[in-house]
């Protein structure tokens, strides 16, 4: 895919990946649709960094697990552009608790919600517009193995990667879609202690910077013979 002039809206583009990959995609010319739930300065922020590769912007707030609200960003994307051609769903939260017992209901429902079924509302809610692009949806290592940070989270990453292979193969060939899996990600979700107990277990001896799996969406986005594939950004720690 040419990138140059398309529309991409991301989901959770505040910070970390989110803003990241948007920045990446305005590098190369494409007009981004930043969405947040919350953080408005830090959208703006992403905003700002985006618009000065003169690139055009939107910004939109809403929570992904939620279906009006979904349905009324997607409309005022289609209202200012008048299509999408690239989706990232990117947003994603953790949970508060990783011991299995102590997950309650409610929080293993909201990880979920955000997670897994945000990202298939949001999907489902573009594809009302999207005839002809590109998605890329935001897993994790732990969807792979488990993780260490909830089986909540686990169970909704583990479930994205099961809904990319799923739309893979609906959507071909004129919609591709593919995955990302970061293992442990140099964002304000991990605390500074577990960051450096996160980089004694990558063989690169780090973790990944945001920049890194922007990179990885970058290469999906521009191949086209790729799709129902994830890419991990792990360094070394899953290997099959």
């Amino acid at each position: 895919m040419e990138l140059k002039g398309k529309v991409a809206l991301i989901t959770g583009a505040s910070r970390g990946i989110g803003r990241a990959i948007a920045i990446e995609l305005a590098k190369r010319g494409v007009n981004v649709v930043i969405n947040y739930r919350s953080n408005e300065e830090e959208a703006k922020k992403t905003e700002e960094l985006c618009r000065q590769y003169g690139v055009e912007t939107l910004l939109v707030k809403a929570d992904v697990s939620n279906r009006e609200e979904v349905r009324e960003m997607v409309k005022k994307v289609i209202d200012k552009f008048g299509r999408i051609d690239i989706l990232i769903n990117n947003a994603g939260i953790l949970g508060k608790t990783k011991d299995p017992l102590e997950v309650t209901d409610e929080e293993w429902d909201r990880v979920i919600s955000v997670n897994l079924k945000g990202a298939f509302i949001v999907t489902q809610e573009v594809l009302r517009y999207m005839k002809k692009g590109k998605i890329v949806n935001i897993a994790s290592i732990a969807g792979k193995d488990g993780g260490t940070v909830g089986p909540h989270y686990a169970a909704s990453k583990g479930g994205l990667i099961a809904l990319t292979f799923n739309l893979a193969r609906h959507l071909a060939p004129n919609i591709l879609v593919n995955a990302v899996a970061p293992g442990p990600v140099d964002t304000d979700m991990l605390s500074s202690e577990m960051k450096e107990m996160l980089k004694k277990l990558s063989l690169t001896g780090d973790i990944a910077k945001p920049s890194e799996v922007a990179h990885a969406v970058i290469f999906l986005l521009e191949n086209d013979h790729i799709t129902g594939e994830v890419i991990d950004v792990n360094g070394g720690r899953l290997m099959d």
